[in-house]
């Protein structure tokens, strides 16, 4: 259960958002409920940014900030309703939600057009997410619309319309104390499930019985729900970067790729591990596990404070090119390979992304055409990998290898912190764990 504390760390956030606007209105909606089929709803989640600046995770709410010499903070949500609270749950209702989340003012959803007319007046600038629904987008420029024909009454428009998220993007994209604790929280409860995962795992088995092994783990712990749709991949399927299928049997001999992770109080955990399905790799796959493992070890050692965002990437790919010439799948010398691109035909995706309240979190890569440097607090992915499919040019002993090895790092002002280092990555630790008793 959250303390006061931690709404007073969303009423700051608010009030930096504020300052960085400088002068205006934003709004910003929560994302809607959404129908699976008939009446019957997918599990509600809230929008990111409106979470990160709230903390409330109802549906049908919006946030209104005022920014300028009279700052203003204001929610927008359902009233509360004894009778549909007695079918759906408990509902805040305005006036808690004033007095328990620190607003300066809510207000019924249903005023929202209403007093937005009023607050929206003399403002010079509208911030709202632009582009990201068109209802919205045209519900707001409606409004605007409505303020204007008020002109000769002395009550002007916002002449300036701008994005929000490009200042809350690069508000979310350094992690405060108390989002690197949740997000350290969700990765051990994902460490223990690839564990867990581990000693379940024998031929035999089917790839939807281990992923069901990682949904108790995740319910168990109390992260409801994984941060994306698990990827447990057995054999060729494991050359397949996005295979969600996970029905197939898992055979003696192959290797199972996993990527899995929970999303715990709104932010994600996101681990890949591989692993030999009988618990021993064969020589060809250890030969190919050691390049990828080396190649994430590099790319970790890179990931610290003043280096560029590309520089975990580039070093991952020096070892995996040079590793790919050793297997014979690469020809040339190791900066042919690279400058031809021929590795691409067994890696073709990047290192990482950032990491947090969505599993690819917001915030640039590159800041006037330069790749950012990496900063404390910034969460990022580290995931090289090697996907090797049966062709004339490939020996047939790595044919349907399929590898991935990912880790959550936080970068410090020491250097970093590997948040997921608990989930067995060596071949000696894999193996160790998956020694059937």
């Amino acid at each position: 259960m959250r303390d006061m504390s931690d709404f007073a760390a969303y009423a700051e956030r608010r009030k930096r958002l504020q300052t960085r606007m400088q002068q205006g209105i934003a709004v910003i909606p929560t994302a809607p409920e959404v129908a699976r089929n008939a009446d019957s709803h997918y599990d509600y989640r809230h929008d990111s940014h409106f979470y990160y600046l709230t903390g409330f995770a109802e549906p049908e709410a919006v946030l209104v900030l005022i920014a300028g010499d009279k700052m203003q903070s204001v929610l927008f949500c359902r009233e509360k309703n004894p009778e549909r609270e007695v079918w759906d749950g408990f509902r805040y209702g305005p006036d808690a939600a004033s007095e328990k989340f620190g607003f300066d003012a809510a207000y019924p959803i249903a005023q929202l057009d209403e007093k937005l007319a009023e607050l929206m007046g003399n403002q010079p600038a509208l911030f709202y997410p632009v582009g990201a629904d068109a209802n919205w987008d045209g519900r707001l420029l409606k409004l605007r619309e409505a303020v204007k024909a008020k002109v000769r009454t002395g009550i002007h428009a916002p002449n300036e319309v701008r994005d929000v998220r490009e200042l809350v993007d690069e508000m979310r994209l350094i992690k405060d104390a108390s989002e690197q604790d949740i997000m350290r929280r969700a990765a051990a409860i994902s460490c223990t499930a690839h564990r867990r995962a581990m000693r379940f795992t024998r031929p035999g088995r089917f790839e939807y019985e281990v992923e069901a092994e990682f949904l108790h783990e995740f319910c168990r712990s109390g992260a409801r729900h994984p941060a994306y749709t698990s990827i447990v991949a057995g054999g060729a399927n494991a050359c397949t970067l996005h295979y969600v299928g996970n029905h197939a049997r898992l055979n003696d001999g192959d290797l199972l790729l996993i990527d899995a992770g929970c999303e715990l109080e709104g932010y994600a955990s996101d681990i890949s591990r591989t692993f030999p399905v009988n618990g021993k790799f064969s020589a060809a796959q250890r030969d190919v596990y050691e390049i990828v493992l080396a190649a994430q070890a590099a790319a970790i050692a890179a990931a610290k404070p003043g280096k560029l965002w590309n520089a975990p990437h580039e070093a991952a790919l020096r070892v995996l090119a040079q590793g790919f010439i050793d297997l014979k799948l690469c020809q040339g010398s190791l900066e042919s390979v690279l400058e031809t691109e021929s590795y691409k035909q067994f890696y073709m995706h990047r290192t990482g992304h950032w990491l947090g309240m969505d599993v690819h979190d917001v915030g640039e890569y590159k800041i006037a055409e330069q790749w950012r440097p990496l900063q404390p607090g910034m969460t990022l992915t580290v995931e090289p990998g090697c996907y090797i499919r049966p062709g004339d040019n490939v020996p047939r002993a790595l044919w349907n290898i399929g590898i991935r090895i990912e880790d959550d790092v936080l970068v410090t002002a020491q250097g970093n912190e590997i948040l997921t280092q608990q989930a067995p990555k060596t071949v000696n630790e894999i193996e160790e764990t998956m020694r059937h008793e």
